[in-house]
C-alpha cells in the first residue's frame, strides 16, 4: 500500500507535534528539607515516609478500635492484662471523681447558677466520623451527640432556637477535639440545661441511639456548675497502635535494623559514594530539589527498632517544647509563641499484639504501642511525631533527632502525618 505525500506529512507534523509537547511538559519537582545531619541520605523523603505508614494492615487496628469502643476487648488486652505500660483505664473513672456535684451548690439559686451541669463520659470509633467538631455537611461527633441532647433543652432556649429558624439542638463542651479518623476512650464532655426532670439515664439512651456501634456512653454524671471539660483536665492521654507487615522484624531488643545495602553505623561516606555514582559530584548538593527519589531509594532502610523509637520520644518528657514543627493545618495566629508549647509527661514505644476477639483466631497481629501523655497536643501533632520518630529511628538518627527538629525552618523537616 502507497500512502499519499500528503498523508506522510500530516503524520510527520503529529510525530512533530507530541514531541513538543513532551518537551514541554515541565518535570516534577520535589521540594525537601536540606537536613546537614550525617542521616541527611538514609533519611526517608516525604513520599518515602508516606508510603511506608500507609501501607499497612490498618484494618485490623480499626477492628480492634471498634472492639474497645463496644466494650468487647480492652488496651490492657494488648500486654494480656498487664497495665504497666499503658494508664489504668480506672485511673481515667477515679479522678473523674473530683467533679462531682458539691452538696448545696446550686440549691436556692437563680439565674445561671439554676442551670444543672451533666458530664459525659463516651467513647467513639473515630472511622465513623469526620472528628469531633461540628462542621456542615459532614458526620461529626459533636454535631450527632448535640442533636441527640435537643429533647434535653429547656423551653426558653428552645423558643429561642426555633425563632432563629435553627435545630433545636445541646450544646456540648469537650476536653479535647479529636481529628478525623481518631478514635476516643473515654472522652469526656458536659452539658447544661435549665430543666429539672431531666434523667441521666435518658441522656445516656439518647446519645447511644444517635450512631449505635460507633458512639457509647461510659456515664452521665450531674456536676458542680463550675466544671469544665477543657479547663479542668489535667492531661490529655494519646495511645498510638502502628501495624506490622507480614514478615517485618522489629525486635525491641534489637539496634537499628536495616536492608543488607544499607549502612546504619555512621558510616555515610560509602552512601555518599553510592549517590555520587548515580548522579555525579555536580548534583550531589541539590539531590533535595530533584525526583531522585527513585534512584536513592534503593540505598534507604525499610525497618526501624521499636526499642529506637522508644528512646528517640523519652527525650521529650518532662519538658515545655514548642511543637509548631511537628502540627499541621494550624492558624497562622497558633504558629508561634505559647500556642505551640506543649509539655509531656509521658512518651513510650513498646512492642505488643493486637488481641484477637475470636479466640480460634490465633496469635494477634504484632504491632508497636506509642504512648502519649500531654497537657495539650496540636492539630496532627501525635500522628506527624510518630511518623518522624519511626523516620528517625530507621535513619538511625542520634537521641535528641526530635529535640533538634523543633529548632527548623519549615514544616517539611518532619514527616508527613501518619493513619491512625
Amino acid at each position: 500500500m502507497i500512502t499519499s505525500p500528503r498523508v506522510q506529512l500530516a503524520s510527520f507534523r503529529q510525530q512533530i507535534r507530541r514531541s513538543v509537547m513532551e518537551n514541554q511538559t515541565p518535570k516534577k519537582v520535589y521540594l525537601h528539607y536540606n537536613h546537614t545531619d550525617p542521616c541527611k541520605y538514609p533519611r526517608w523523603t516525604a513520599r518515602e515516609s508516606y508510603e511506608f505508614m500507609y501501607a499497612r494492615p490498618w484494618q485490623q487496628v480499626l477492628d480492634f478500635y471498634s472492639n474497645v469502643v463496644n466494650g468487647r476487648l480492652s488496651l490492657s488486652g494488648l500486654f494480656g492484662g498487664e497495665t504497666s505500660v499503658v494508664h489504668n483505664d480506672a485511673e481515667i473513672l477515679d479522678a473523674s471523681d473530683d467533679t462531682k456535684l458539691v452538696s448545696g451548690l446550686n440549691e436556692d439559686k437563680t439565674g445561671r447558677w439554676a442551670r444543672v451541669t451533666y458530664k459525659i463520659v463516651l467513647s467513639y470509633h473515630g472511622g465513623s466520623f469526620d472528628g469531633w467538631q461540628k462542621q456542615p455537611g459532614l458526620n461529626t461527633v459533636q454535631g450527632l451527640v448535640e442533636r441527640s441532647l435537643g429533647g434535653f433543652v429547656d423551653e426558653r432556649k428552645a423558643q429561642l432556637l426555633k425563632d432563629k429558624r435553627v435545630p433545636v439542638e445541646g450544646c456540648v463542651t469537650v476536653a479535647g477535639r479529636t481529628d478525623k479518623g481518631v478514635t476516643a476512650l473515654q472522652q469526656v464532655c458536659s452539658f447544661y440545661t435549665w430543666r429539672k426532670d431531666v434523667n441521666v439515664r435518658d441522656i445516656e439512651d439518647a446519645i447511644n441511639s444517635v450512631a449505635p456501634g460507633n458512639i457509647r456512653v461510659i456515664s452521665v454524671s450531674e456536676v458542680s456548675r463550675v466544671f469544665h471539660p477543657n479547663f479542668s483536665a489535667k492531661w490529655r492521654h494519646y495511645f498510638y497502635i502502628f501495624p506490622f507487615n507480614d514478615g517485618e522484624e522489629a525486635e525491641q531488643s534489637s539496634e537499628i535494623e536495616v536492608d543488607v545495602n544499607i549502612v546504619g553505623n555512621g558510616n555515610h561516606g560509602e552512601q555518599r559514594n553510592k549517590c555520587l555514582e548515580h548522579y555525579g559530584e555536580e548534583n550531589i548538593d541539590n539531590i533535595i530539589l530533584e525526583d531522585k527519589d527513585e534512584l536513592v531509594s534503593g540505598i534507604k532502610p525499610r525497618r526501624f527498632s521499636v526499642s529506637r523509637v522508644n528512646q528517640l520520644l523519652s527525650q521529650l518528657e518532662g519538658k515545655l517544647l514548642s511543637y509548631k514543627m511537628f502540627a499541621r493545618d494550624t492558624k497562622a495566629s497558633r504558629n508561634v509563641g505559647p500556642p505551640t508549647e506543649c509539655f509531656i509527661y509521658h512518651a513510650r514505644a513498646t512492642e505488643a499484639r493486637l488481641p484477637c476477639y475470636v479466640e480460634d483466631d490465633g496469635e494477634g497481629k504484632k504491632v508497636m504501642c506509642v504512648e502519649l501523655v500531654a497537657n495539650r497536643f496540636l492539630r496532627k501533632m501525635v500522628r506527624v511525631l510518630v511518623a518522624t520518630s519511626i523516620r528517625e529511628a530507621a535513619a538511625g538518627a542520634e537521641d535528641d533527632a526530635l529535640l533538634k527538629l523543633m529548632d527548623a525552618t519549615c514544616r517539611r523537616a518532619t514527616a508527613p502525618p501518619g493513619t491512625c
